[in-house]
C-alpha cells in the first residue's frame, strides 16, 4: 500500500508565521492535488508546549537560530512556534483535510525536540506513526510538507530505517536552508530514499 505523509503544513511555517519557510505556501496546492492518488493520507503536526526547550526564549541570552543544548544534544534554538492550541499550530486553511485519516503530534516533550514524525531527536519516544502505517499495510511512503531540510528529511531517514520504501516529493516541500537540504538529500539517497515530482505520481495513477 502507498501512503502520503503530510508533514507540518501549519500556519507558523507558512509566510507570515513565526518560523516561516520561504515559499512554503507554494506546496499546499501540490499536496491537495496529490491526495486523491493515495490509498492512505496521514499527517504530522508540530505541537509544542509554550515552555519548549527548543525555543530561544527558554535560554537566557540566546537568540533564534543560535545553537544551544537540549536533551544532551546540540539544538538549533528556534523562535517560539506551533504552540499547542495557538493559531500558528493549526493546519493551513488552504490544506485539504478531508482525506487525512490520522494526525500524529510531535514535539510535545519540553525537554527534547522532535523533527521526525516517528521519533524525538534522541529516539527516546515513539509517536506511534510507524506501527500505525505498518498496521495498515503501508510499504511505500511518500513525504510532503515542511521543512524539507528538517522535519521532512529526518522523517525520511527514520522511514528508511523502519523499512519503508521512501520517496520525497520535491515540488511538495521547501527548505529553510537550501544548502542544508543538499546535505540531507545525500543522506537520504545514500540510505536508498528517492526524490521525485508530483507529476510522476499523478500520471502513474491516470
Amino acid at each position: 500500500m502507498k501512503a502520503l505523509l503530510i508533514i507540518d503544513v501549519q500556519n507558523d511555517f507558512l509566510p507570515g508565521g513565526a518560523l516561516a519557510v520561504p515559499a512554503g505556501d507554494e506546496i499546499v496546492e501540490v499536496i491537495n492535488e496529490m491526495q486523491g492518488h493515495f490509498d492512505l493520507v496521514v499527517a504530522t503536526q508540530d505541537w509544542h508546549p509554550s515552555n519548549h526547550g527548543s525555543f530561544a526564549s527558554a535560554h537566557e541570552g540566546k537568540k533564534p537560530f543560535e545553537v544551544g543544548t537540549l536533551g544532551g544534544m546540540d539544538q538549533v534554538l528556534w523562535p517560539d512556534h506551533c504552540v499547542q492550541g495557538s493559531p500558528g499550530a493549526a493546519f493551513s486553511e488552504s490544506l485539504a483535510q478531508n482525506a487525512i485519516e490520522a494526525v500524529f503530534r510531535k514535539g510535545t516533550d519540553p525537554g527534547i525536540d522532535s523533527y521526525s514524525g516517528f521519533f524525538d531527536n534522541g529516539r527516546l519516544k515513539d509517536t506511534g506513526l510507524g506501527a500505525y502505517l505498518k498496521g495498515r499495510g503501508v510499504t511505500q511512503l511518500f513525504l510532503a510538507g515542511l521543512a524539507a531540510d528538517y522535519c521532512v528529511a529526518y522523517t525520511a531517514l527514520d522511514a528508511l530505517d523502519l523499512g519503508f520504501r521512501t520517496f520525497v516529493v520535491e515540488d511538495a516541500t521547501r527548505p529553510i536552508d537550501p544548502r542544508g537540504l543538499e546535505i540531507m538529500k545525500k543522506n537520504i539517497t545514500d540510505k536508498g530514499g528517492k526524490f521525485l515530482h508530483s507529476a510522476a505520481i499523478i500520471q502513474a495513477n491516470q
